[in-house]
């Protein structure tokens, strides 16, 4: 079953038998506007929660993507690499960044879940 969990710097992390699939927010995607180019991570680049682990740039600012969860890269999302407007159609599902294995699943419990997220992005508009 998955379970998807989201961080203070907009990425949300979709939990799936002890692999993480990451990518950012459709409210991140809202506030940088159209996609136009990804930068990521390498398939077995291990990263620290709270890495910069890849680069979005959008016609607005370019902006670094966190890994909210200690992890190493599995895979990368190559069809976004190809087509950066899929962060911009559908960022929360075909337009993920990359998956990662989770070395320590208590990280989780430090992020929220969606009531919570939405909460957050109320009180911080």
């Amino acid at each position: 079953m998955t379970k998807t969990y989201y961080s203070p710097s907009h990425e949300y992390v979709s939990v799936d038998g002890g692999i993480a699939t990451i990518g950012i927010t459709t409210y991140a995607q809202s506030q940088l506007g159209d996609i136009v180019f990804v930068e990521l991570p390498e398939t077995g680049r291990g990263f620290k929660r709270g890495d910069e682990a890849a680069v979005v740039e959008s016609v607005k600012a370019a902006s670094e993507v966190y890994t909210p969860v200690t992890g190493e890269t599995t895979e990368m999302n190559e069809e976004l690499v190809a087509n950066p407007g899929l962060a911009n159609d559908d960022p929360e599902n075909s337009g993920w960044f990359f998956k990662q294995t989770i070395i320590n699943e208590d990280e989780l419990t430090k992020l929220m879940d969606r009531a919570q997220y939405d909460a957050f992005v109320k009180e911080n508009r």
